[in-house]
């Protein structure tokens, strides 16, 4: 549906997760154009593109066709409170089901109009007889959390004393967290945070009001209305009056989201990490076991199928090897190497024939039998385990391993998305049982975590811009180019380019880093971009080993009716100015050293006009650089064919330049151009 969601300028594939039923629908006929997974759930699949009367029969036939009509003509929003439905999926003899539904017209791009569905099942309201402000309560918090989701994050606002006690009431912290001001007031907020969080957040929180910070920023993990904890950003700063500080502003954003994706791709990097360099297929299990430990369990073990025709023999045992294990610190770690010879019904053997994880959550140090093999079984007891994850891991059709991940003490049960997680990382399984294909799928991977490092340019109403990423077809790793473009508060457009040195995910993992960084510091101050690279260099001292790293970055600012270019160059192969009579010519100006290195002086920066029509291209060396060929023959190469592709569209110029220009394929290439318009 990604193609008719950008109808609308709305990618639909962000509702799919909410936690309601949603549909969109186009035109006056009503075709349906949307429904997100809770929809279909409740209603059943629908075919798309057929208008109202066709794709909801019986909908049309209890006459609430009409409000599609009434909504879409009048553009006044319909809510429908507790309606018995029929189209929602139930079997026969089961109860009616019942639903809150509201109907709002929305735009779908110029001069087209839809209607938008957003449902909640309320049966089990109805059927309990609860009151009516009950059920409009549940919608509300249902619909609150929604417009959540829509919104990224839920931000919460508070206002502190000059030490650091809450002094005002908070209407948002109350809605998120459902402690009233008589509890949240003074340091009373701090019972709302997760126990292992408290001391270091409050130590920090100390640290900041009496060491004069000019900001504090703390992740927590903060218990919310229904009694579960997420993680949250808190951020403050302070307002001072002739220099005193009166008061501390703050607020805390969800980013429980943020902190998932975050822990996963650390994990999977770790993973990558650990397996990079390892072809024995235990050292690659145990390393594999001590990321999950104690990341994601309190202990781990994997064990190989090796003998996959057992299971198909009625009396046989199921044999199998334990390669590897884990341990956190301060439980006992099973040996390494064992042979198993499981009866059937052990819950090995059943993830192996219905090939699905299997989870099973119990009270502590009381595992029911024959939940594991017999010495495994002991450990759980021993260690007061509370849940056993047993992970089939599927290769080419087989079930070659096996992956169970425990819990135990007063760590919470495994959950669905650990499970994902889990699947993800044993997938790199696959490459050390199937020899054949480990190149080739390594080159995939990198490939797609690099992609995922990289943001798309944005979509502008005045400037075009376009960036392309092709890897090195050498290699089977991520590399360290890298490229970003986004829209200054002030409403200046930035596009960067980067490349740290090596090709290896530590290198993808620093630029991933430095990417970050460069924003940050960009968002932070308006100011020259020679200064940005400066602090960008003192930024990265903090990195871990010895980094470095070359960068252009550039502000296109509008000025006296046209645009002009504020740029800054550490280390990096020259900007390239093409104008649209094909002129083409390297900006040699504001260059400075490369970063990683302390530098005496600030980098430099320069300005100049930019053309109508004219094309800025930044790009990374391995565009420009041949083997034994001095590098002024590569950029004049470049400077040559991107001056006869100035009439090209911007897509066009720049996978020319990937295509007709020799490269070694042995680095990876980034290129990354923006447009400007006509003069007006």
């Amino acid at each position: 549906m990604a193609g008719d969601g950008s109808r609308c300028g709305l990618a639909f594939e962000v509702l799919d997760p909410a936690p309601v039923g949603v549909a969109v629908t186009s035109g006056p006929d009503h075709r349906l154009l949307y429904t997100n997974a809770m929809y279909r759930a409740q209603f059943g699949e629908r075919p798309r593109g057929l208008p109202l009367e066709r794709a909801f029969a019986e909908f049309v036939r209890r006459r609430y066709g009409r409000l599609f009509d009434q909504v879409y003509a009048t553009g006044e929003p319909v809510v429908l409170t507790a309606v018995p439905s029929s189209m929602a999926d139930r079997d026969e003899g089961e109860e009616e089901r019942f639903f809150t539904s509201s109907l709002s017209r929305v735009s779908l791009g110029p001069g087209e109009h839809g209607v938008l569905v957003v449902t909640t099942e309320v049966t089990e309201q109805i059927n309990a007889t609860q009151e009516f402000r009950a059920i409009a309560d549940e919608r509300s918090r249902i619909l609150r959390r929604y417009e959540s989701l829509m919104r990224v994050s839920a931000e919460i606002i508070w206002v502190a004393g000059p030490g650091g006690e809450v002094i005002e009431p908070s209407p948002s912290w109350q809605r998120v967290t459902g402690q009233p001001w008589e509890e949240f007031r003074g340091h009373g907020w701090q019972e709302m945070l997760h126990p292992d969080d408290r001391e270091p957040t409050m130590q920090a929180w100390w640290r900041a009001v009496h060491g004069g910070a000019d900001i504090w920023e703390q992740v927590y993990r903060l218990r919310t209305a229904d009694g579960c904890y997420r993680h949250f950003r808190a951020q403050a700063v302070p307002i001072r009056d002739n220099g005193q500080v009166v008061e501390w502003v703050g607020t805390c954003s969800d980013i429980e989201q943020q902190w998932r994706d975050r822990r996963r791709q650390q994990v999977l990097d770790r993973a990558t990490a650990a397996t990079a360099d390892l072809t024995s297929l235990p050292d690659m299990l145990g390393a594999l076991a001590d990321v999950i430990v104690p990341e994601l369990a309190d202990g781990c073990g994997v064990h190989l199928v090796t003998d996959l025709t057992s299971i198909r023999q009625a009396g046989v045992p199921f044999v199998v090897e334990r390669l590897a294990t884990a341990a956190r610190t301060g439980l006992r770690r099973l040996p390494p190497y064992s042979e198993e010879h499981l009866p059937a019904g052990n819950t090995l053997v059943r993830a192996v024939q219905e090939r699905r994880p299997l989870l099973k959550i119990f009270p502590n140090g009381s595992p029911p039998g024959n939940l594991a093999p017999a010495e495994f079984q002991s450990w759980l007891v021993a260690n007061d385990a509370n849940s056993l994850l047993t992970l089939p891991v599927v290769v080419d059709g087989a079930v070659p391993a096996v992956v169970s991940a425990v819990t135990c003490g007063d760590r919470s049960p495994i959950g669905w998305d650990d499970i994902e997680l889990l699947d993800e990382i044993f997938d790199h399984a696959h490459d050390a049982l199937s020899n054949a294909i480990r190149f080739q799928r390594a080159q995939q991977v990198a490939l797609a975590l690099q992609h995922s490092l990289l943001a798309e340019p944005p979509s502008l109403p005045d400037l075009e811009i376009t960036a392309r990423y092709q890897a090195s077809p050498s290699a089977a790793e991520v590399g360290g180019d890298w490229y970003d473009s986004f829209v200054l508060p002030d409403g200046v457009t930035v596009v960067a380019i980067g490349d740290v040195a090596g090709h290896d995910l530590g290198a993808a993992v620093t630029m991933s880093q430095l990417r970050n960084m460069l924003r940050a510091l960009a968002m932070d101050r308006c100011e020259p971009p020679g200064e940005i690279l400066t602090r960008l260099n003192l930024a990265m001292e903090s990195l871990s080993g010895d980094v470095t790293a070359t960068c252009a970055l550039a502000r296109v600012e509008k000025a006296d009716g046209g645009h002009r270019l504020h740029y800054a160059v550490a280390g990096h192969p020259p900007p390239l100015l093409v104008t649209a009579d094909g002129t083409s010519c390297f900006l040699n100006g504001a260059v400075s050293p490369l970063l990683g290195f302390r530098h005496e002086h600030t980098c430099s920066s320069e300005v100049l006009p930019l053309p109508p029509r004219s094309t800025l291209l930044l790009y990374t060396d391995g565009l420009v650089e041949r083997s034994g060929e001095h590098l002024d023959l590569g950029l004049e190469r470049l400077r040559r064919l991107a001056g006869s592709l100035a009439d090209e569209p911007i897509d066009a110029f720049c996978d020319n330049l990937l295509s007709g220009l020799p490269t070694t394929g042995l680095d990876d290439i980034a290129v990354i151009a923006l447009r400007l318009p006509a003069e007006t």
